[in-house]
């Protein structure tokens, strides 16, 4: 199992086999760090921070392992405060502490301190008043610092570069983790009302601006979602890194579980919440009751089991609500390596909120389950998975664009950040997007007929793969996006379902270029599918992840197509084998589109990228 630091995702493919067979048979230094505090921007009519595409020749340091903002603040840093916050919406109808009693979340709380502004009084200046940014998780006290302590994974990196620019920084404890109380409620409408009211308390406060901003990864990169959804009319911006936008969304693709999906609740995340006190009672939810069944149930179908008349799944889906009732803007960042938490949690979110009337950016690079600015992660990544784009996944400017983004949309100073995608293939190439995927993007349609078949059959089982070859491209081809593999699938006599995994690598090298995964049940795409009749043939419409490669001129791909791949794990009803027609019906759609050396852009403290030296 991983550490905490990341959404649990390898969680050992035996040990889950295991488990639901039991459950299916039982009822720092404060470094270079920007300008004073302050909501009067009439006066700034140049910006302190160039283009992207003009920042390669800035320095940053580089000592430490996050980036640094490169100007001084003029504030301190006060004294860490230990404050719990009431949530008096969780009632006896809730269970846990809504029967015993004064349910409230914890949370750490560092507030700047500058001459001639009291933050402890109540008639704050309004000059003096600040904005908080928080980071909200699960961590605190389990398997890391405590919420009183600057976390490593970020707090450390939000308190010594904007505390110091007249921000407030709280780590906040969801229910049933850290010094909060209550269930742990795995991203349900129980955790969602212990966020609201932090970010609440947080933006009520008298020394408040009345903006809060949410940022984090993992599951701290989902409560920012979460937290969208909730309603709360004092967020103002949320920065989701490798978040989710819903749990069934993370889990299950096109019916396909990953390995952790039946045991994510009660199996990892409620485990937080059971210490051996007598606090433990508190567990006794109804979100953590669902949780045995819910997991299981939907590694059976597949689906939500919103037909069920369960709204277990429904309920930890935050995007549509977040999108119908948030008012504020959206920065996603999310590793387009990142198979912890898949790329389809932040593209289509993207143009989705875009075409909301959202304020969004997006911020892509070829990095794992990670943050933009660090080394030690990036630097370990496997060729395929992004070794081939390092070390220019670094971005050693990225504190100073979260400043740039903070004093915006948190202390209206400024002029707007653009709202561009920043986008690096897999070569390590960054470039500027409007939107991700580009809306231009064109397909190139390749028949199944034009390739050839170089290994293997075309009945796929669990130990038989097949192999194909498709021609040669005749110029370098950037494939962008989501490609699509439709492909003719007939399923066997003695079973409902069938079960594919499609992996797309590069001819010559064979490196892994993308994937995608089906339970045929779902052959329309989606997350709604229904049984087949034995022996039936179906159009698989499969969708690969989200991805950004190049393949050279007079280079090819080359897909090898098994019943599974990566994590994820075939229902008992897809295990049987599957035969593949490669008739006319059955294509290959990879979005491309065109981009020069001169679309590109460096990063900071780099040489220049190889391809784009003459």
């Amino acid at each position: 199992m991983m550490s905490s630091h990341t959404f649990q995702r390898n969680v050992l493919p035996r040990v889950v086999t295991i488990f639901l067979a039991l459950i299916l048979v039982s009822p720092t230094l404060s470094g270079c760090l920007g300008a004073e505090s302050g909501t009067d921007n009439s006066v700034e009519t140049t910006h302190w921070l160039p283009p992207v595409e003009e920042r390669s020749g800035k320095e940053y340091r580089n000592d430490d392992v996050f980036s640094r903002v490169s100007k001084n603040g003029t504030y301190d840093t006060g004294e860490v405060q230990s404050i719990f916050v009431p949530v008096p919406s969780i009632t006896a109808s809730d269970g846990g502490a809504g029967l015993t009693g004064g349910a409230e979340v914890h949370l750490g709380l560092w507030l700047p301190e500058k001459e001639g502004c009291d933050l402890t009084i109540s008639e704050v200046l309004e000059e003096c008043k600040v904005p908080v940014i928080a980071e909200i998780g699960p961590y605190y006290d389990d398997g890391d610092v405590d919420a009183l302590t600057p976390a490593d994974r970020l707090g450390r990196f939000l308190i010594e570069n904007y505390v110091q620019h007249g921000y407030g920084v709280a780590q906040v404890s969801v229910f049933g983790t850290g010094q909060s109380n209550h269930c742990m409620d795995l991203m349900g409408h129980d955790e969602q009302a212990g966020i609201k009211a932090a970010v609440d308390w947080l933006g009520t406060q008298s020394w408040s601006n009345g903006k809060v901003g949410a940022i984090g990864k993992s599951y701290d990169g989902s409560t920012p979602w979460n937290a969208a959804a909730s309603g709360s009319e004092y967020l103002a911006t949320i920065v989701p890194m490798s978040g989710l936008i819903g749990v069934h969304d993370l889990m299950w693709r096109n019916g396909s579980m990953e390995a952790r999906g039946a045991i994510m609740h009660n199996g990892v995340y409620g485990s937080f919440g059971l210490d051996g006190d007598n606090g433990d009672i508190e567990n006794a939810c109804e979100g953590y009751v669902e949780g045995y069944y819910a997991g299981p149930a939907a590694y059976m179908t597949g689906d939500n089991l919103a037909w069920t008349g369960s709204d277990y799944w429904e309920e930890r889906h935050f995007l549509t609500n977040a999108l119908e009732i948030y008012n504020g803007s959206i920065y996603i960042i999310h590793g387009l390596q990142d198979w912890n938490v898949d790329p389809h949690m932040a593209f289509p979110a993207h143009q989705m909120s875009i075409d909301a009337g959202f304020d969004v950016k997006g911020l892509y690079g070829q990095w794992a389950h990670d943050y933009p600015d660090r080394e030690s992660g990036h630097s370990s990544l496997s060729s395929g998975r992004g070794a081939e784009a390092f070390p220019y996944t670094l971005r050693w400017d990225w504190a100073d664009d979260m400043l740039e983004w903070f004093d915006f949309y948190l202390l209206d100073k400024g002029p707007k950040p653009r709202l561009v995608a920043e986008v690096q293939d897999n070569m390590g190439a960054w470039r500027v997007e409007q939107t991700y995927p580009p809306l231009e993007a064109t397909p190139i349609v390749v028949g199944m007929n034009e390739c050839s078949i170089v290994g293997g059959s075309d009945t796929i089982t669990t130990t038989s793969s097949l192999m194909i070859e498709c021609p040669e491209f005749e110029s370098l081809t950037r494939i962008v996006g989501t490609p699509t593999f439709h492909v003719e699938a007939t399923i066997s006599p003695f079973s409902t379902s069938g079960h594919l995994f499609v992996e797309m690598v590069q001819s010559s090298s064979e490196m892994h270029l993308g994937h995608a995964v089906m339970d045929l049940r779902f052959h329309q795409g989606g997350n709604q599918g229904s049984p087949l009749v034995p022996g039936q043939t179906v159009l698989a419409k499969m969708e690969f992840f989200g991805m950004d490669v190049v393949v050279p001129e007079g280079d090819g791909i080359r897909l090898i197509i098994s019943q599974t791949g990566e994590d994820y794990v075939p229902s008992p009803v897809s295990t049987f084998p599957v035969s593949l027609s490669l008739g006319s019906e059955s294509t290959l759609s990879l979005p491309s589109l065109d981009r020069e050396c001169s679309d590109l852009f460096l990063p900071p403290m780099q040489q220049p990228y190889p391809s784009c030296v003459e």
